[in-house]
């Protein structure tokens, strides 16, 4: 079947991000005196472990054709319990978390089997999940913020002679790993075959239903490992963190290549545009510019990423034949 065979990405468009990421790093070095410095890397690098796993799981998602609108606040929740776990009933630390890593799972695992076995948009269904978890984040933590110290705080602090956290380590590592899944696995080219058409999968003789749980239940997973990531970062858990996370995710991931329509997409890609994200937050921050403005600029990015997406397929006909030439 073709749809087995497609690519899925270009390498003319991973060069163009880091092009990308590299004229961002150069313009805000430009207009920030303080902007290109050990300090900001460090500190923009141990900032992204939660959204980088989070942008992993969306990008899963997004190449099955769906989208998860629940993962902000799923992580949340997730933080939520394992803070609670620690701070109020003295549980050690590796059990806290497995249980914010089994609640995320189940989060997960919801979403997809309601999604897929109903036939109802996953935009529907995340979004009810997105209510609940973070009703249940309040419910959890009373309203409160639990604050940790040191309990967690190997997570987010740098590891000597490196100077990036334990966190980002373990993120990066996820990213290789998922990668690798995609291009190299039986469960990779299902992805890509489902989210190209679901019917000839169907068809093909296998059951979409159970890799699309699967996908779900992998991006909600990643959900709770981004929850205790957050957790080492901030030392507390906070009720209402990861408020508008998923849409930084789906930027990130759009802005990687991967297609909203299902198909095409790449771990890597995606983490490049979690990197060009941070550094766009970063520097605008360093700049002065308000939250609004930022919000603003953020959310025109992003259309100008799915208006590129439009055109991804003539400008890979035309790279590829320049090429070949």
């Amino acid at each position: 079947m073709q749809i087995f065979n497609r690519s899925i990405k270009l390498p003319w468009n991973s060069l163009g991000l880091i092009g990308v990421l590299i004229a961002l790093v150069i313009f805000f070095s430009a207009m920030s005196e303080y902007f290109f410095s050990g300090v900001t890397f460090r500190t923009l690098m141990n900032q992204i472990p939660a959204l980088t796993v989070i942008a992993v799981g969306m990008t899963y998602v997004l190449l099955i054709a769906g989208i998860d609108l629940s993962v902000g606040s799923v992580m949340a929740l997730c933080a939520a319990v394992m803070g609670v776990m620690i701070a109020d009933f003295q549980w050690p630390l590796f059990l806290a978390f497995f249980a914010a890593l089994a609640v995320g799972l189940m989060a997960g695992i919801t979403n997809g089997f309601v999604s897929a076995r109903w036939s109802i948009p996953s935009f529907v269904v995340t979004l009810g999940m997105l209510e609940i978890a973070r009703g249940g984040s309040y419910l959890v933590t009373g309203s409160e913020t639990k604050y940790l110290g040191t309990a967690v705080e190997f997570l987010g602090a740098p590891v000597p002679m490196l100077g990036v956290s334990v966190s980002l380590i373990a993120a990066v590592c996820v990213v290789i790993i998922a990668q690798l899944v995609l291009s190299k696995t039986v469960f990779g080219r299902y992805m890509i075959a489902i989210g190209t058409n679901e019917e000839a999968v169907r068809l093909s003789g296998i059951n979409p239903v159970f890799w699309k749980v699967t996908v779900f239940a992998i991006a909600g997973l990643l959900a709770g490992l981004g929850g205790a990531f957050q957790l080492g970062y901030l030392q507390s858990a906070d009720p209402n963190a990861g408020i508008g996370l998923e849409l930084s995710a789906i930027a990130a991931v759009v802005i990687g290549g991967t297609s909203l329509s299902g198909g095409r997409g790449s771990v890597v890609n995606s983490f490049l545009g979690v990197l060009i994200i941070a550094v766009m937050q970063t520097g605008l921050a360093q700049l002065g510019v308000s939250e609004p403005a930022k919000r603003i600029i953020t959310g025109l990015v992003i259309v100008a990423a799915v208006l590129f997406d439009q055109y991804r397929e003539p400008l890979a006909q035309f790279f590829q034949r320049k090429s070949n030439a």
